[in-house]
């Protein structure tokens, strides 16, 4: 049988001698060998040794490493030959077995042709990508290739076929053909390190441009390709980490490699590339051009983090110390002089982004200290380049706050150093720098006009040592004159050196000098604004465009003093040609008069009032004005005059930039154009604005507007009506045929374009005005649109400033969110439908514009207030959305429903809620609706007009109590099932609301008016509900548990404890107003709250400890009755009181053990019972007789006993014995002597029952306090008749005197001491608690204003027998200038200067005076006892250490030298007030 192969055999080879036939593939040449010869034993390893030797004898090596790529690999039939089951490692062990036949054939070492071969398989790699040589990466195809290479080399090498040191030679011959990451990869695999590729060849020039060119390509490449970034970063971060290493590591090894060549190589590529960036960056490459990013990839290098964990720490720090010191020195071309000139364009702002963010890398690895020595030392030893010095401490004082403390010590040691030793060095630095720094602001440094006069303003200025130091100074101020800028020739003019009056020809001769400067400048420092910043070192603006903006500057402080602001005043005097050239004309340019007089107008006619407008100028404003007035009308009627043309025009061209853009947004086709038609409305708008401060330039901090009435101008108004008509229009037609996920950024770019920094207080006065007091009437499209729109600026929250509100309540300032929920009422049924379609609209906008972001972003543009108002008006008026929805119903997001024409916005709600995106954000903590936040809503409905009625109220604000907040957790906001705690809450949050909308004009006695929201009242009786229910239920569970106390005068605790103390006005009535709360709330709960139940031990006692401790400490001030509390707290007590008493086995001792305690713990309760026992006798004897069936505890009826004793005192009857104690029979006698109507009580005084020393003693205390009184609350001639018994409001001034003085004489004909009186203290038994606690704080820290008044009625001759008598007036005194200097006696003087009888009786200052000349009169007659107790009295007086007490305290001084000691020691020079205070005490003690 024949081969059919045979033929083809024949024929090919006769061919083949003439190269014209069919190449025959080597398997077709075997499979005819496999014919001719079969095969026997051992004849297929033959043909494989004799296939290999063949292959040997005429293989290309280069070829064949090319070739190799592994096991996969099909080239060169090389996996033939192997076999199937061939492995990398036998690819390798094959290759290196024809390196070793090709080498013995060559004559040459195996490794220096391994060396070679591998070199030019390299060099083939890096070459055969075809693509332009200006590139450094490899790309795909090629990066397999050299994988497989470097594998076959780590082979050789392992096998000692490879020599490095030839590989390194033959590469220094053909690195401009390599590629670097081939280089880097040969680094990185350990085929051959860097540092050896380096010291191998000898050209070190070469190697460091090549290097150079690389990095460059590879810093412009290392984006242009995603694939390759990563790549890109790690090359570049190893070969940096080599670099530093090698070129700033001291003393290291680098295994017997020269490290100096290295080193060189390492340092001069850094250098080079830093140069190249800073040369760059000379000429302002633009952004995104290959120049920029090869800077900005470079700069990115320089990141402390890349080093981390690689090297020591020390090797970046001089690293890094070595780039600032090129960068300062880079290129010192320019002189002191130009930085002079040019300074102020170095300017942190005006520095590159790139140099700035190389600097702030830099200064993230070294500490300021470090920063500023190293600055120092570089100044100090080098040509600097002044740009890039000046430019780093801008960039050190913004960028590291704790720098800038160092930067002004640093100015100071060179100031000290430069006047020191004339210096003139150091004063140039110290001076650059010091301007530099206040470039940046006061934030940073102070100001420069601030820092010279703290420099050389006054005389601990460096210059004042000596006239040395004075020449030196004018003299570099006046070299520097011909480079200065105009603002710094200011600042000196205005700010001067403080110069000794015989070197003043130094200052005039500057001072002419820096005038004829600015002269030759056409600068006039006659023309500079009020509010000119001289420290901006800017250009000099127009006298008329700054007194326009030197006027908007005065009525913005004149908005916020009230006053003609300082700068005004100051110019209208010591600057009177700018002032009446410039200001004044632009303050009065003519325009139409508002209606109600605005800011501009009410500080005009404050100047007019002041005489600082020219009568005549102010006329011809007036006139002017009122010609505009007339104007006005002829410009708005029908058919338009020209002027009316103008102003309407710019108007008009905005409305036709609206309409196109609104186009532009409703065609999908132009969505590329809506930039262009963006930037012509914002075009527009400015046009119609008119010129004015940039946004970016304007600094608004905050904006102020009003919410109850929030104002606009017509133009503003039309304007801001225009926008945002166009912004929903805007909106609707972009949903109406794309979701607003997919919309684009237009929205976004509209808010930011028309909501500039310029305009954004219009806009938010505008929705203001929509959304609290129009929202009801908005249509849906509105409403749609603006809650777009708030999304939109509620995420711009960080750019935006805060809206300063004037609420009910104090003013605030508030987010731009947090405003927007302010804007949204509920209390009716129309605010809350209102309320429930924004919040729908709003939160359905930002859910359906972000889908997939995170939650924390969707809280970042959500305000949780506009969350919680969802939530609580959600639970209000639907039931089905008390119910939690159910896992498996997933509802859609409503927004496409609302853009609807016939939308349900109830439906869209309950769609809203059930949404799972929504249910998880509710988890956040921050926008879940608490309890606390439920009652602080509630409180705010209108019972009147809310959407549920009251049975449907009463159900829905059970449920919210008792099924949703009280057994919700806490960490949730609810209560834990405490029904304490959901009555604390309510408690809390009650007072808070009282405070924040009560009215201010109540009274004491009236009822707590709570503004026009009246909601509380049904959340007040479910606290009502509550205590009833802790009062019920089981002991352990009640309200009064003896180890916590009441809830309600814990949280009364708690609140005060907060509060500010002291005794100043404000804090005063902020307390005051708290208690009247409280009082409000302890009348509106059951009595049993201020008397506990009894106890179950014998006696029956119930607990009253924490009532009379609020009594004592706090409620006992509020009394205006002087020693007795208001009709109602007293009553409820003794409800209280006969509750208790209804729960004991024995009422009447319940009682009698209440009272009992009264009388030591809370003796006020007993006093008030006397005052008002004509009203309360009856109700409580018929309490008593219906619950007991008998008379009246004896407690009570001494109560009885006591006001009859009174009564009787001043009959014509005998008078009847005093029940004790003394201080209750006093209390009844002076009640009894308040509500008659005598003027003289001196024979009922004289009667035998009132002849008690204790009694008249404890009688002349209450009178003082009455006395006090009729000071404090003036008598008033409205009151009602019923009124004449409540107390000292029944009696004037002039009678309580009276009053005081017939008692005192009375003391004094029986030689009772009552000196005691005014020295109480808590400590002494006694008398002294009692009536500590029977008289208000205000009363007692007035006894030294009663003292005094009594002066007049003194038995001078006996008080100075009394030993006690001169430390007491001594004290008074000191007292009473205490009082006088704090404000304490302003209610007194306000009284005495209404009342002509009381002219010199109630007179602070008169009243100072005449105690004065009596001390001083007294002290030489006083006997040398009374000066034994007297050093007690030098710590009263607060203003320090009194000179009178200390010569009252020299006992061993003769009497003639006390005495004139006192003499000047009673004098204005007692105390050292400060300010106001100190001109208030000269004014008193000049009389």
């Amino acid at each position: 049988m024949s081969d059919p192969g045979a033929p083809d055999a024949a024929s090919g080879s006769g061919s083949g001698s003439g190269f014209g036939g069919r190449r025959r593939t080597w398997t077709e040449l075997l499979a005819g060998r496999v014919g001719r010869q079969p095969l026997g034993p051992g004849r297929e390893h033959e043909l494989r040794e004799s296939a290999a030797r063949l292959l040997r004898r005429h293989l290309n090596l280069k070829d064949l490493l090319v070739e190799v790529e592994g096991p996969a690999c099909k080239t060169l039939c090389l996996d033939q030959l192997m076999g199937p089951e061939a492995s990398a490692g036998s690819s390798s062990s094959f290759i290196g077995s024809a390196l070793w036949d090709q080498a013995s054939k060559l004559g040459v070492p195996v490794a220096v042709l391994s060396s070679r071969t591998v070199v030019s398989s390299i060099v083939q790699i890096c070459a055969s990508s075809g693509e332009p040589s200006q590139k450094v990466l490899l790309n795909a195809e090629q990066r397999k290739k050299l994988s497989s290479l470097l594998e076959v080399a780590q082979y050789l090498l392992a096998h000692s076929m490879f020599s490095r040191l030839s590989f390194c030679q033959e590469l220094c011959e053909v690195q401009n053909s390599l590629l670097l990451e081939a280089v880097w990869r040969l680094h990185v695999q350990n085929i051959v390190s860097l540092p050896e590729l380096w010291e191998s060849h000898a050209d070190t020039q070469s190697t460091v441009a090549w290097l150079f060119r690389d990095l460059c390509l590879l810093c412009e490449q290392m984006e242009a390709s995603t694939q390759h970034t990563d790549i890109a970063r790690t090359m570049l971060s190893d070969f940096v980490q080599l670099f530093v290493l090698r070129g700033f590591q001291k003393n290291s090894d680098l295994r017997g490699v020269e490290p100096a060549r290295v080193a060189r190589v390492a340092v001069t590529v850094l250098q080079r590339m830093l140069v190249f960036a800073l040369e760059a960056l000379a000429t302002g490459p633009q952004d995104e051009s290959p120049v920029y990013r090869t800077v900005k990839n470079w700069f990115g290098v320089f990141c402390g983090p890349m080093y981390g964990g690689t090297i020591s720490a020390d090797v970046p720090k001089r690293f890094f110390s070595h780039t600032l010191t090129q960068v300062l020195t880079h290129k010192p071309v320019l002189r002191v002089s130009d930085a002079v000139r040019m300074q102020r364009e170095w300017s942190f702002a005006k520095t590159h982004p790139l140099l700035t963010s190389l600097y702030r890398r830099l200064f993230a690895i070294l500490d300021p200290e470090e920063l500023l020595g190293h600055l120092q030392e570089v100044l100090e030893t080098h040509e600097v380049n002044w740009r890039h010095v000046l430019s780093c401490v801008s960039t050190l004082v913004i960028c590291l706050p704790e720098a800038q403390r160092l930067i002004k010590d640093w100015v100071a040691q060179l100031l000290a150093r430069a006047f020191e030793n004339c210096d003139l060095d150091s004063m140039v630095t110290a001076f650059l720098v010091a301007r530099q720094a206040a470039l940046e602001g006061p934030s940073a440094f102070p100001s420069y006009p601030d820092w010279f006069q703290a420099s050389f303003g006054n005389t601990r200025g460096f210059h004042s040592g000596s006239k040395k130091t004075l020449v030196f100074l004018f003299k570099f101020l006046s070299d520097l004159v011909p480079f200065e800028a105009p603002r710094y020739l200011q600042a000196h003019i205005l700010h001067p050196p403080l110069v000794p009056s015989k070197y003043r020809s130094l200052l005039t001769d500057y001072i002419a000098l820096a005038k004829t400067r600015l002269s030759d400048l056409k600068v006039s420092m006659e023309n500079m604004g009020l509010y000119e910043d001289v420290s901006s070192a800017g250009d000099i603006t127009e006298p008329d465009s700054q007194a326009q903006q030197d006027v908007e500057k005065a009525i913005t402080v004149f908005e916020h003093t009230g006053k003609i602001p300082v700068a005004v005043m100051e110019a209208s005097i010591f600057r009177r040609p700018y002032y009446v050239s410039h200001f004044l004309p632009a303050l009065l340019t003519p325009r139409v008069l508002p209606r109600t007089p605005d800011s501009r107008a009410a500080l005009i006619e404050s100047l007019r009032r002041a005489d600082k407008i020219p009568p005549s100028l102010y006329s011809t404003y007036c006139q002017a004005c009122s010609t505009a007035g007339e104007k006005k009308p002829e410009s708005a009627a029908p058919g338009k005059t020209a002027d009316a043309s103008c102003v309407e025009e710019p108007l008009g061209l905005l409305a036709a930039a609206l309409r196109e853009f609104r186009a532009a947004v409703a065609d999908p086709a132009q969505g590329d154009d809506l930039s262009a038609h963006l930037a012509l409305v914002s075009e527009r708008l400015s046009s119609v604005l008119g010129p004015g401060e940039d946004d970016s330039s304007l600094g608004l901090s905050r904006v102020q507007l009003s919410l109850r009435a929030p104002h606009l101008e017509q133009q503003e108004q039309e304007v801001a009506d225009l926008l945002l008509t166009s912004f929903c229009q805007n909106l609707m037609a972009a949903s109406s045929f794309t979701p607003a996920d997919r919309q684009g950024p237009w929205a976004a770019r509209f808010v930011t374009t028309v909501c500039g920094r310029r305009l954004l207080p219009v806009m938010l006065t505008r929705l203001c005005q929509l959304l609290r007091h129009q929202g009801p009437s908005l249509s849906a499209s509105h409403v749609l649109g603006l809650a777009a729109l708030v999304v939109h600026l509620s995420e711009s929250r960080s750019a935006l400033p805060d809206v300063h509100v004037a609420l009910p309540a104090p003013a605030e300032s508030l987010p731009v969110p947090e405003f927007f929920s302010s804007l949204l009422p509920f209390g009716t049924v129309e605010t809350s439908l209102f309320c429930l379609k924004f919040c729908t609209a709003a939160i359905s906008y930002s859910l359906c514009k972000s889908p997939s972001v995170s939650q924390d972003t969707l809280y970042s543009c959500l305000p949780p207030a506009l969350l919680k108002k969802f939530q609580f008006i959600l639970f209000r008026l639907f039931s089905e959305a008390r119910e939690p929805p159910s896992q498996e119903d997933v509802a859609g997001l409503p927004w496409r429903l609302l853009c609807l024409p016939s939308a349900d916005w109830q439906r869209a709600a309950l769609c809203l809620w059930k949404q799972r995106t929504f249910q998880e954000l509710l988890k956040k903590k921050e926008v879940h609706l608490t309890y606390r936040d439920w009652l602080r809503l509630e409180l705010e409905i209108q019972p009147e007009l809310d959407f549920l009625s009251d049975m449907e109220r009463w159900d829905f604000q059970q449920w919210a109590i008792r099924e949703r907040f009280l057994p919700a957790p806490s960490a949730a906001g609810g209560c834990d099932g405490e029904l304490q705690t959901a009555c604390s809450v309510l408690v809390d949050v009650l007072i808070d609301f009282c405070h924040s909308f009560r009215s201010y004009n109540c009274s004491e006695n009236s009822d707590l008016v709570l503004g026009s929201c009246t909601g509380n009242r049904d959340i007040f009786s479910r606290l009502q509900e509550m205590v009833a229910d802790l009062e019920q239920g089981p002991a352990e569970s009640q309200s009064c548990r003896p180890s916590q106390g009441h809830f309600l005068f814990r949280v009364f605790r708690t609140r005060l404890q907060a509060l500010a103390g002291g005794w100043d006005v404000a804090a005063r009535l902020q307390r005051q107003r708290e208690l009247l709360v409280y009082k409000w709330i302890l009348l509106g709960l059951p009595p049993s709250v201020l008397v506990g139940s009894p106890q179950a031990k014998q006696p029956a006692a119930p607990d009253c400890t924490e009532f009379f401790q609020l009594v004592n400490s706090e409620l006992r001030n509020l009394c205006s009755h002087g020693s007795a509390l208001t009709h109602d707290i007293t009553i409820h007590f003794f409800r209280g009181l006969f509750n208790a008493c209804s729960q004991s086995r024995n009422p009447a001792l319940t009682a009698d053990l209440v009272l009992s305690a009264c009388q030591t713990e809370c003796p006020i309760v007993l006093t008030s019972a006397l005052l008002w026992w004509p009203r309360l006798e009856p109700d409580l004897r018929s309490r008593w007789r219906s619950c007991f069936h008998g008379p009246l505890p004896q407690e009570l009826q001494r109560l009885g006993e006591a006001r009859q004793f009174g009564r009787s005192c001043l009959s014509a009857d005998s008078a009847r014995p005093p029940p004790g104690p003394a201080w209750l029979s006093a209390a009844a006698l002076h009640f009894a002597i308040q509500g008659a109507s005598k003027s003289s009580i001196k024979s009922e005084l004289e009667k035998p029952a009132c002849q008690g020393d204790e009694l008249l003693l404890v009688l002349f205390f209450f009178s003082l306090m009455g006395l006090l009184s009729s000071h404090l609350t003036p008598h008033s001639r409205h009151q009602s008749a019923s009124l004449l018994l409540c107390g000292p409001q029944a009696a004037d001034s002039l009678k309580a005197l009276d009053i005081c003085a017939e008692i005192l004489g009375c003391l004094e004909k029986r030689k009772v001491s009552w000196l005691a009186l005014f020295q109480l203290t808590e400590a002494e038994g006694g008398l002294g608690p009692v009536l500590l606690r029977l008289a208000p704080d205000p009363h007692i820290r007035l006894l030294p204003f009663a003292f005094y008044s009594l002066l007049s009625c003194f038995d001078e001759d006996a008080l100075l027998r009394e030993d006690a008598f001169l430390h007491v007036a001594v004290d008074m005194y000191l007292k009473l200038i205490c009082l006088f200097v704090a404000g304490e006696t302003s209610a007194v003087s306000a009284l005495a200067t209404r009342s002509q009888d009381l002219q010199g009786q109630g007179d602070p200052v008169g009243l100072i005076t005449k105690a004065r000349h009596f001390l001083l009169q007294s002290i030489p007659r006083c006997p040398q006892k009374s000066f034994s107790n007297m050093a007690e009295v030098t710590p009263r007086c607060s203003f320090g250490v009194c000179s009178t007490s200390r010569s009252l305290c020299k006992r061993a001084t003769p009497q003639a030298e006390m005495i004139r000691h006192l003499t000047r020691t009673l004098c204005p020079l007692t105390w050292q007030p400060q300010g106001a205070e100190h001109s208030c005490f000269l004014a008193a003690a000049g009389h």
